[in-house]
Order: structure tokens, then C-alpha cells, then sequence
């Protein structure tokens, strides 16, 4: 496994639509592996192809669906979250229901954006052996599945935002 460079802001490959994967062979389990590895290293929540380089409709995303609660009802700080892949993603349904949350993206360090997202979401993906499955994801994991695939459609934050807040410390340092 490796870390890829995450494309940045500017970037013409951030505008484009991604082609279908077609092939389920060991140089896709290496990009997802690679990207797991990337998206660990970026402390990030999700990561999708173009971010990467890649120009496949392919983006992970942390699940934390079962994630042990400590006392105060807090995803305990020793637990570390499985990841999900999803290959040619589509989504079958959205709530009605919405939310407007303040958003990053590792493509775009330092602007939050406002956008209005589903409440709840329904995936239909392939695994990384080209099975297909159906999720449905809420909170945060439905956010993450639309933002990763407005990834794969060339849409960003900065498409979306309704407004935008900015780090005084984009590079993590106070």
C-alpha cells in the first residue's frame, strides 16, 4: 500500500466525470488499498478516485454505523473505523428530509461549506470483486456518499456551498 498525493484545489481533473470501472482485478484492490492508506493518513472521512488521480467512478468512506459509544456517548478514541468501498455507485433514493451542515473536503484544505444534503440516502455499488450491494446510510455516512459521488460527477463543495467559512488555520497549526 501507498500514499497518493491528494489532488488540490485548481486541479482540471476535479471538474470531470469519471468513467465506470470494468475491471475488477488487482490494480483496482490496489488504488482502494492505496486510498484507504491515503485517506488514513489525511485523517479524512471520505476519499473518491479523481482525488486520487483516478478518473473511475470509485470513492470509500469511513462507516461508522457500529461504532462503540464511551460514557459520554463519544465514538471512543482507540477505536478505528472500518472502511466502505463503493465501485459505480448510484443512488436509488433520498429522503425528504434534509440537512444543512458545514462540510471539508481534502481536495479543498481549509473552506467549510454549507450545503444541504439528505437526511438519508440509498446506494446501489459494487464491492471490489464487482458484486453489487445496496446501503442505505444516514447523518454523516449519507453526507459523505453524496459528496464522494458529486466527486465522481465533477461537483464540488464549491459548487454547492450556500455559504462558506474558513480555517484560520488551514494547515492545522494554532
Amino acid at each position: 500500500m501507498a500514499i497518493r498525493t491528494i489532488v488540490q484545489d485548481g486541479d482540471p481533473i476535479l471538474k470531470k466525470v469519471c468513467r465506470p470501472v470494468t475491471n475488477f482485478d488487482d490494480r483496482l484492490h490496489t488504488l482502494l488499498d492505496d486510498m484507504k492508506e491515503t485517506l488514513r493518513d489525511a485523517q479524512g472521512y471520505g476519499l473518491a478516485g479523481p482525488q486520487v488521480g483516478v478518473m473511475r467512478r470509485v470513492f470509500i468512506s469511513l462507516d461508522e454505523r457500529e461504532a462503540p459509544l464511551d460514557e459520554n456517548g463519544e465514538i471512543r478514541e482507540d477505536w478505528e473505523a472500518p472502511m466502505l468501498e463503493f465501485i459505480n455507485p448510484e443512488i436509488l433514493e433520498n429522503s425528504q428530509e434534509t440537512e444543512t451542515l458545514y462540510e471539508g473536503c481534502l481536495s479543498f484544505p481549509g473552506h467549510n461549506a454549507a450545503i444541504t444534503r439528505p437526511a438519508k440516502v440509498k446506494v446501489k455499488a459494487q464491492d471490489r470483486n464487482g458484486n453489487w450491494f445496496t446501503l442505505e446510510g444516514e447523518g454523516m455516512l449519507a453526507r459523505c456518499i453524496c459528496h464522494e459521488n458529486n466527486h465522481l460527477d465533477g461537483i464540488t463543495i464549491m459548487d454547492l456551498a450556500e455559504s462558506f467559512y474558513e480555517d484560520d488555520y488551514p494547515d492545522g497549526e494554532e
